[in-house]
């Protein structure tokens, strides 16, 4: 299988100059968009025509789209497409039929993240000259599952392979918000086998991990504290202090009972709140989020935290508005699909390293696919990509090994035109 490599590389350090946040992947969409139509696609459904609703959390403001579209069409992207995607209904969904076989489907996330990347002399976007342009940064590498897509779709088209394949480029990984609305969409309805894939992972390039497991469930929430305010020093009595509940509300859900079930997480993200140290804060806001081992035991993590913050308030005298920004179950891997993962590898030049499964230790909304396509009587599997980064994910200096693109290509292509002649 001869790929382009050179071609998926500048794709990748173009994706990784231009990284943006959740549901404002304007750009991002503009050049997967305009690299598909170069193929011989059977269908391209983008934007909104991606998915089955509009039921999404975390979309920004209309001020914060509007400034993302702005800096899309300044770098290049088509003024028309871009409008296109107004209320920030970004991704895309492409699909090959090359036959009667089994309906495959890749998921790749598209999103970056709000770090400033690094302008060190060893770091090689800065030397080579496709730093981040944005103030945002492909800090987790899905500037190179994108790129793996569409190498995966160009693979396909050259191949003698029998079936339909569906790639699913999904925005809004990042803010756990992406997952659910894409997994409601038809298009996903006769998915028999899906495939998800993250490259890293404190994986070195030459290793494959056939099945990921260890998904935490995760749901992300914002709490608005709103108190009275009143002089903190002539007459402190007469206010309601937001900062105090949200104080008492954060020291409570770290103290939550664990769970005799399995593991559960909490985390206090982003406080904020006040005006001046001489005023009883009116206002207070708490940004955080809680994991489990299983959806039901991140849904007792809600349930308590949810308790824990309204006793909080009242004890208090304030209101406290919780509202949920994301949301994502747990999955499971089939290792009967992971099994053409390894096989296929195996016949990859460069690949040095093959594990059957790994845990993730984190979370990711690539599971609603994944449940969506089990439930429906298909199977899924999460793919580990190893690549030498020499930072960890979600750091400045985040990169990866652009050897690992073609790795990750031929690794899926393989395990995808295996299906086709031997479904699973």
């Amino acid at each position: 299988m001869q790929l382009e490599t050179d071609a998926l590389i500048d794709l990748r350090r173009d994706l990784h100059q231009h990284p943006e946040p959740s549901w404002c992947e304007f750009y991002t969409t503009a050049r997967i968009v305009d690299v598909l139509e170069e193929r011989d696609l059977d269908e391209l459904h983008v934007g909104p025509d991606a998915y089955g609703d509009d039921d999404r959390m975390a979309v920004p403001d209309e001020t914060t789209r509007r400034e993302w579209r702005e800096r899309a069409v300044e770098a290049g992207a088509d003024p028309d497409l871009v409008s296109r995607l107004d209320d920030g209904n970004t991704g895309a969904v492409a699909v090959v039929r090359k036959g009667d076989g089994p309906v495959v489907g890749l998921r790749v996330d598209i999103d970056g993240l709000p770090i400033e990347e690094s302008t060190a002399d060893d770091h090689e976007p800065a030397v080579e000259g496709f730093r981040s342009e944005t103030g945002y940064m492909h800090a987790c590498g899905h500037d190179a599952h994108t790129t793996v897509g569409i190498g995966v779709i160009d693979a396909v088209l050259e191949s003698d392979f029998d079936g339909k394949l569906k790639v699913f480029f999904q925005p809004a990984e990042e803010k756990g918000s992406g997952g659910g609305p894409m997994s409601r969409s038809p298009l996903l309805a006769d998915v028999a086998y899906l495939y998800a894939v993250h490259i890293g992972l404190d994986h070195p390039t030459g290793e494959i991990v056939a099945a990921v497991d260890g998904f935490l469930a995760v749901s992300g929430f914002d709490v608005e504290f709103e108190g009275s305010p009143a002089h903190a020093g002539a007459h402190p009595e007469e206010g309601d202090n937001a900062i105090q509940a949200m104080a008492e509300a954060i020291s409570s859900i770290y103290a939550i009972p664990r769970h005799g079930d399995g593991a559960t997480r909490v985390n206090a993200g982003v406080v904020e709140g006040g005006t001046a140290s001489n005023i009883i804060a009116e206002e207070a806001r708490l940004q955080a989020e809680v994991r489990g081992a299983t959806t039901e035991l991140m849904e007792y993590m809600w349930a308590e935290t949810g308790s824990v913050i309204d006793a909080a308030a009242d004890m208090h005298g304030v209101e406290a508005t919780r509202s949920r920004l994301s949301r994502a179950p747990s999955a499971t891997s089939d290792k009967d699909l992971a099994q053409f993962v390894a096989d296929a590898a195996r016949e990859v030049e460069g690949v040095d390293s093959i594990m059957d499964e790994d845990d993730l230790g984190g979370s990711e909304d690539a599971t609603y696919l994944m449940k969506e396509v089990q439930e429906n009587g298909g199977k899924a599997c999460y793919i580990g990509l190893g690549t030498d980064h020499p930072d960890g994910h979600h750091t400045s200096k985040f990169d990866v090994d652009e050897e690992s693109l073609r790795i990750g290509v031929e690794t899926l292509a393989g395990a995808i035109l295996a299906l086709g002649e031997n479904p699973a």
